[in-house]
């Protein structure tokens, strides 16, 4: 039994798709269909059950998938080791990132990759940030980048980076041409913010209210594009991670406003999937992200150190993907909103 058809069969269940885990194999959807059924006439027993739209596994489909799946990793993993003894880093790196992050960083970080490594080749999907825990935890790619990330029993969680949160408006803005504020001076100010059910709203709100300030939110969107829209026509201010603002800072067409006392960040992490060993290109991957930002705390963001709290390490509980909000270089359902 070749290798690539357990590959093909493990994509079309991780892709959720015939087509797709064909266009992923450079082979036709009849030609991945045939392969799944040559399996399955193989091992007597039905893998997939086609009668249901979405197909779904059978029971002898999940435990020959969760084989295979690992099977698969370590082939493909060992055959990328022995032939980078003697070569350079070749190989595909897949990332889901959540909107924001991936519009941030994401065109930069292909870049520079890729010019250190000129035969690797890096995709990146941007996803919700409960969708980027499903592809790790489903192992559908090597690594996700998010914010506030959490370890859960499936995933595992490494500090990336701190981005500084800035209060921005438009130049048309009464605040526009204050020199700067005191943080106390926020204290019932209206602004633009997130839903209620992001986390990072959540955070924001418990960090201000501990300073003893409490801002009065009188818009609220899922998605860092729409808040800058917003601002954009004179809305309000709102206070959102510098690098997410950069090029309209730069543009003139966003203010920052120093409000002193103000040290709110923005974490970011990487997850990947537990027990699963990355390949030595998505190594390679992570080894960059480690490296980026530079450590002089540059474009408002700022190298993390160490491992996020990981509640499962000693057997404790601990907020799943649920309970995280968030905030290729194109997204591969062609949008290109920042959405957190």
């Amino acid at each position: 039994m070749h290798v690539k058809s357990l590959k093909v069969f493990c994509d079309v269940v991780a892709r959720r798709s015939f087509s797709r885990a064909a266009t992923d194999n450079d082979i036709s959807q009849s030609g991945a269909s045939q392969i799944v059924h040559h399996l399955e006439k193989r091992l007597g027993v039905k893998l997939i059950d086609r009668s249901k739209r979405p197909f779904v596994l059978t029971s002898e489909g999940e435990v020959y998938y969760e084989g295979c799946r690992k099977l698969v990793q370590k082939y493909y993993a060992l055959q990328e080791e022995v032939r980078s003894l003697h070569q350079e880093v070749e190989g595909r790196v897949s990332v889901a990132a959540i909107y924001s992050v991936g519009l941030s960083y994401g065109r930069d970080l292909v870049d520079r990759f890729t010019r250190r490594h000129p035969k690797a080749t890096v995709h990146i999907e941007h996803r919700h940030p409960d969708r980027v825990y499903e592809m790790v935890a489903e192992d559908r790619v090597d690594v996700g980048l998010i914010s506030y990330a959490q370890s859960t029993r499936t995933v595992r969680a490494i500090n990336w980076c701190e981005e500084r949160m800035r209060l921005v408006c438009s130049p048309g803005h009464w605040l526009a041409q204050t020199k700067s504020i005191d943080l106390q001076d926020l204290n019932g100010l209206g602004i633009i913010g997130f839903d209620r059910d992001l986390r990072v709203r959540r955070k924001l709100d418990r960090e201000l209210a501990e300073r003893g300030v409490e801002v009065r939110v009188e818009m609220a969107f899922d998605n860092i594009d729409t808040i800058k829209r917003a601002i954009e026509v004179n809305a309000g201010v709102s206070l959102l991670p510098e690098p997410t603002v950069r090029g309209e800072l730069q543009a003139g067409t966003f203010v920052s406003i120093p409000v002193e006392g103000l040290d709110l960040v923005r974490p970011l992490g990487i997850i990947h999937r537990r027990g699963v060993e990355l390949g030595k290109t998505a190594r390679r991957f992570v080894q960059l992200l480690q490296d980026t930002p530079s450590a002089d705390d540059t474009d408002g963001c700022s190298r993390a150190t160490g491992e996020t709290v990981d509640p499962y390490a000693s057997g404790k509980s601990g907020e799943g993907p649920g309970d995280v909000g968030s905030a290729t270089v194109a997204s591969t359902d062609g949008t290109e909103r920042a959405k957190r």
